[in-house]
C-alpha cells in the first residue's frame, strides 16, 4: 500500500493504515525467522489493528502537526510525522488487548477478542492444558509486543534528532499515564470506589491523555510549536478527551451492539466504576442504590440488564453526563478560540471535536 501524506484530516485514517500495513509487512520476515507459529500469532495482531478503529489518535497527532504557523523552519518530513502518528495505534492495540483480558470481553469491533481467538486456536489444535489460560497468556505477550513495536516505529520514523528529543518526555509520560490509568481502573473495581473523583482520575489518565491530549502535544512538539500553543492544545485535548470517554461510558451502558461492536452492558457486567455509575449512585436513594449495586460486576440476564439501565436512567445520570459532555465541549471550543493557531487549524479541530463527542460507536 503506497504511503502518501494526507492533505486533509479526514485522509489521516487511511494514510495511517497504509503505514501500519507497511510496518507489519516489514516485520514479517523477523517473526517468521523465530517460528511460523509466532508469525501466525503476530498476523492475528495485525488483523486486530487493521480490521477497524477510527484512527482518532493519529488524526489528532496530525492535527497538532498542522497547528504550526507558516514556515516554522522545522525540518521534519510529513511521512516521518505520519509514522509517529500511526505508532499511536500500536499503543492503542496494547491497551485494548490487555483491557479485553481484564474485562473478560468476548468481542471487539464485532470480532472475537485476541485472547478468545488464541483460546479458540488452542482448542482447534487439540493442545494440552487449559485453552482459556493459554489464550490469556498469549494475548498478554502479543499486547506487550504491540507496545514494544510502537517504540520501534517512533524510533525509526525518521524524525530529526532535535524533534525526537522534544517529544521523548511526552512519549514516556503518555505510556506511563495509560498504564497508571488502567491500574486505577481495576483498583476502583475491586474496591467498589463509587466516587466521581476516582472515575474522573481513571478517565483522565486511562483514556483522555493518550487519546487526544498527548497526540496533539506530540504533533505540535514535532512542529516546534511555541509553549503557549502546546499548552492551549493540551487544555483543549484534556476537556475533549474526558468528553470522549464520557460518551464511551454511555455507549458501554446503552449502546447498540450492532453499532459498537461490543456486547451491550459489558462495562456494567465488568464492574467498571464509570462516571455514569458515580452519577447514578450519587442520585439514587439508598434502597435503589443497593439494588443497582447488586447488578454491577457480574453476568446479567437480559431482564437484569434492562433493570440496571432503568435504574441508571431514572436517577438522572444520563442527563447529567450529557450535560457534562456539552460543558466540556464548550470549554474545549473556548480554549480553541483563544489558542494562538491559524483559523484553518481551529476549524479542523472544532469539526473533530464534534465528531468524537457526538458518536454512536
Amino acid at each position: 500500500m503506497p504511503i502518501t501524506a494526507p492533505t486533509r484530516l479526514d485522509e489521516v485514517p487511511a494514510a495511517a493504515e497504509a503505514v501500519l500495513v507497511d510496518f507489519f509487512a516489514d516485520r514479517a520476515a523477523a517473526t517468521a525467522a523465530i517460528s511460523p507459529r509466532f508469525a501466525g500469532a503476530v498476523d492475528a495482531v495485525a488483523r486486530y489493528v487493521l480490521r477497524g478503529g477510527k484512527r482518532i489518535r493519529p488524526t489528532f497527532c496530525w492535527a497538532g502537526w498542522q497547528c504550526r504557523q507558516g514556515d516554522s523552519g522545522v525540518a521534519e518530513s510529513d511521512i516521518a510525522v505520519l509514522r509517529v502518528a500511526a505508532s499511536l495505534e500500536l499503543i492503542q492495540a496494547c491497551a485494548l488487548i490487555h483491557d479485553d483480558i481484564i474485562d473478560r470481553s468476548d468481542t471487539r469491533r464485532g470480532y472475537p477478542t485476541l485472547h478468545r481467538e488464541q483460546e479458540s486456536g488452542h482448542r482447534s489444535e487439540r493442545w494440552q492444558g487449559d485453552p482459556e489460560h493459554f489464550g490469556t497468556s498469549a494475548a498478554i505477550l502479543l499486547g506487550d509486543l504491540a507496545l514494544a513495536w510502537a517504540d520501534d516505529m517512533i524510533r525509526d520514523a525518521g524524525l530529526t534528532p532535535m524533534a525526537a528529543r522534544r517529544i521523548s518526555p511526552t512519549w514516556s509520560a503518555m505510556r506511563t499515564e495509560v498504564l497508571g490509568g488502567q491500574y486505577l481502573d481495576i483498583v476502583n473495581e475491586v474496591s467498589a470506589d463509587e466516587s466521581a473523583d476516582s472515575a474522573d482520575q481513571v478517565m483522565r489518565f486511562k483514556t483522555a491523555a493518550y487519546t487526544i491530549e498527548r497526540p496533539l502535544q506530540l504533533g505540535a512538539e514535532i512542529a516546534g510549536a511555541p509553549v503557549e500553543t502546546v499548552e492551549s492544545l493540551r487544555r483543549f485535548g484534556t476537556d475533549l478527551g474526558i468528553a470522549f470517554q464520557l460518551r464511551d461510558d454511555l455507549l458501554g451502558a446503552f449502546g447498540d451492539p450492532e453499532v459498537t461492536g461490543k456486547p451491550s452492558g459489558d462495562d456494567l457486567m465488568a464492574g467498571k466504576r464509570t462516571a455514569i455509575l458515580a452519577a447514578a449512585f450519587n442520585r439514587l436513594d439508598e434502597n435503589r442504590a443497593d439494588q443497582l449495586r447488586s447488578y454491577i460486576g457480574r453476568p446479567l440476564e437480559e431482564w437484569e440488564l434492562r433493570e440496571t439501565r432503568s435504574l441508571i436512567a431514572e436517577s438522572g445520570a444520563v442527563t447529567t453526563i450529557e450535560t457534562r459532555i456539552d460543558a466540556l465541549l464548550a470549554s474545549a471550543r473556548d480554549t480553541l478560540a483563544h489558542a494562538p493557531i491559524a483559523d484553518a487549524a481551529k476549524t479542523q479541530l472544532s469539526t473533530l471535536a464534534a465528531r468524537v463527542t457526538d458518536r454512536r460507536s
